[in-house]
C-alpha cells in the first residue's frame, strides 16, 4: 500500500487529517503508530478544529521535520534549509488547492470542538480525503528527491 493509500485509509477509519498523513509515514520515520497518533492528534481540523492550518499539511510538515529537521538551536544552515523545504511544500500544496488554511479549503469557520460524524454526506461535502492524499504524495516526492 502506498503512503497516499494508507493516509486515505486511515482518514476513512476516522483518524483526523494530521494523524492520517503522519501515521502513513511511520514505516519511514520509525515512529511507532501509537506515538505518531498521539503526537498528531492536536492538529486535526486545522489545529483542534479551529480551522487554521490544514491538519493534513501539519501532518506532512511533521513527517518532514522528523526526516529532515534540525535538533541544534545553533545550526542555522540546517534550520534555513529546513524552513525553505517547508515553504516549498506549502507552496506546492497551495498551488494545487488554493490555500493551506482549513477554513478556506472547506469554506467554513470554526464549528466547535465536537468532531463531525463521518457519514457519506461528510465525504461528499469535504475535500479532506483528497487533501490527505495530496499531502502524502507531496511528501513522497520530497523523499524521492532527498532520500532517507
Amino acid at each position: 500500500m502506498s503512503h497516499s493509500e494508507k493516509a486515505v485509509a486511515l482518514f476513512k477509519l476516522g483518524y483526523n487529517c494530521a494523524q492520517a498523513v503522519f501515521v502513513a509515514f511511520s514505516d519511514v520515520t520509525g515512529l511507532d503508530e501509537k506515538t505518531a497518533l498521539m503526537l498528531s492528534s492536536s492538529f486535526g481540523g486545522g489545529m483542534g478544529r479551529m480551522r487554521e492550518v490544514c491538519g493534513a499539511v501539519s501532518g506532512m510538515f511533521m513527517v518532514a521535520g522528523q526526516l529532515y529537521g534540525y535538533a541544534s538551536p545553533t545550526d542555522n544552515d540546517t534550520k534555513k534549509e529546513h524552513y525553505a523545504l517547508i515553504q516549498r511544500m506549502a507552496s506546492k500544496f497551495r498551488e494545487e488547492n488554493g490555500s493551506i488554511i482549513c477554513r478556506e479549503l472547506l469554506g467554513i469557520e470554526s464549528d466547535g470542538a465536537t468532531p463531525t460524524k463521518r457519514t457519506d454526506e461528510f465525504y461528499k461535502k469535504r475535500p479532506c480525503v483528497e487533501l490527505v492524499k495530496t499531502c502524502a504524495e507531496i511528501m513522497d516526492e520530497i523523499i524521492a528527491e532527498k532520500g532517507l
